[in-house]
């Protein structure tokens, strides 16, 4: 099966293959005859699987072709509403990719920056609109945005707006656009909340499902290294600084957590910075834009931030803590391993988190390999004590034959930028990171 199989029109054609395409993901191949039919769809597939362009595609095709018909001006036809700004920015860069040749026009809006340019490009007038569900309220109610004549309607990373506390915002979105119309459903996974969301605004839908949901690639190799809390810096540091690892995408619970960590490896000669929700819309593009360039080694990111990286031969994914969702582990190491490319994924398993692994492991239906050989392994399955000093600045102790001596300023600095996260970190920062994400 190659793209050229699927009816698609030659503007389309020609810019799939200037883009390096030629043979379809299974549910680009699945789902871009359906909906081209006019059908509503659920896709069900995770991170990684190619389904932005599972819908970009044929609603470009949808849109080019009744612009040919009717030969009417721009007016908002098709909208995609996503929970994140850099996702939302990725999905408009694949529009632009896809739609060179077609004529038709799309703007990206969300919160975080001025809302002038987005303004003017409405004004403008567009044919495709993506949003986050904050901004384009804000923008609807302010009279920028009308959605009465919207023909498709897109709601993308489902279970991670329902995460989020969007719910409320999709709920309105969709009582202010036509009741007639197409509705494309794309989720990661399908928890009783998702598949109720999704029976009530789509209308006999097919179903097209690649990849189970709790499945993981089989070409990413995954390993578990135990280590106690206090030494998870050091064992970082040991990883990073072998000549096997090119990128890594590091995932911390919180933000304040991504911050210590990227501060340990800048100290310590490792290139990095880390995407939150406290960071500003320009820092993360230009952190990802870094990070995609190989000008730095490591990005560390919290799992919100992180949704809709699309990152070309990451080599490495490290979950430097385990999530406390065990479906989000499946998320995070499927953005390694893409478009065929080998992919490691390396868990850090301190005491306090065998519990996590436990359910994700069950979930994956598999134990992942554990890796015992290494500088910092765990001296016991109890809760990490106090952190011990030495080893690199500010990491932690190898074990024993391992050590080096600490310097007297080492010792006077107690090593404050190892420990682990303090007591006054939040234990989950969703709630922030919705507020600044999209507002």
């Amino acid at each position: 099966m190659s793209f050229k199989n699927l009816n698609l029109i030659e503007p389309i054609q020609r810019a799939l293959v200037t883009e390096g395409y030629t043979i379809p993901t299974p549910i680009q191949e699945q789902a871009i005859p359906i909906v081209l039919q006019g059908q509503d769809l659920i896709g069900c597939a995770q991170t990684g699987t190619g389904k932005t362009a599972a819908f970009a595609i044929p609603i470009l095709q949808i849109l080019h072709e009744k612009r040919k018909l009717r030969n009417e001006p721009s007016r908002i036809k098709a909208l995609i509403v996503t929970p994140t700004r850099e996702l939302a920015i990725q999905i408009g860069e694949s529009f632009s990719s896809y739609g060179r040749h077609t004529g038709l026009t799309h703007t990206v809006v969300f919160g975080g920056v001025s809302q002038y340019q987005q303004t003017l490009a409405l004004k403008r007038g567009v044919d495709i609109l993506i949003a986050t569900p904050g901004r384009l309220l804000d923008l609807v109610n302010q009279k920028f945005i009308n959605l009465r004549q919207i023909d498709i309607f897109v709601l993308d990373e489902a279970d991670r707006m329902l995460d989020m506390g969007f719910i409320h915002d999709v709920k309105r979105i969709i009582a202010i656009i036509p009741k007639e119309r197409q509705t494309l459903f794309f989720s990661a996974t399908m928890p009783p909340a998702i598949t109720k969301l999704a029976s009530s605004i789509l209308t006999d839908p097919a179903r097209v499902e690649v990849t189970p949901q709790a499945s993981t690639a089989d070409i990413i190799d995954q390993s578990l290294y135990y280590v106690d809390k206090g030494s998870k810096n050091g064992l970082l540091l040991h990883l990073l600084t072998g000549e096997n690892v090119t990128s890594a995408l590091i995932f911390t619970r919180t933000k304040h957590g991504a911050d210590k960590v990227v501060r340990i490896l800048d100290k310590n000669g490792v290139t990095a910075e880390a995407i939150h929700g406290n960071k500003s819309q320009n820092a993360r593009q230009g952190a990802l834009e870094r990070f995609k360039n190989r000008k730095i080694k490591a990005l560390v990111a919290t799992d919100i931030a992180a949704r809709g990286i699309d990152i070309d031969e990451l080599s490495h994914v490290i979950n430097f803590e385990l999530p406390n969702v065990p479906e989000t582990y499946v998320h995070r190491i499927g953005r390694t391993g893409r478009a065929g490319h080998e992919g490691q994924a390396i868990s850090f398993c301190d005491a306090e988190e065998r519990a996590f692994l436990k359910d994700i492991e069950k979930l994956i239906g598999k134990s992942i390999p554990v890796v015992k050989d290494h500088p910092y392994a765990s001296s016991s399955p109890a809760p990490a004590a106090a952190f011990a000093r030495g080893g690199f600045r500010g990491i932690g102790k190898p074990r024993a034959g391992e050590e080096r001596r600490s310097s007297p300023d080492e010792r006077r600095r107690g090593h404050q930028d190892g420990r682990g996260p303090s007591r006054s970190s939040r234990p989950d920062d969703r709630g922030s990171e919705r507020r600044s994400s999209n507002r």
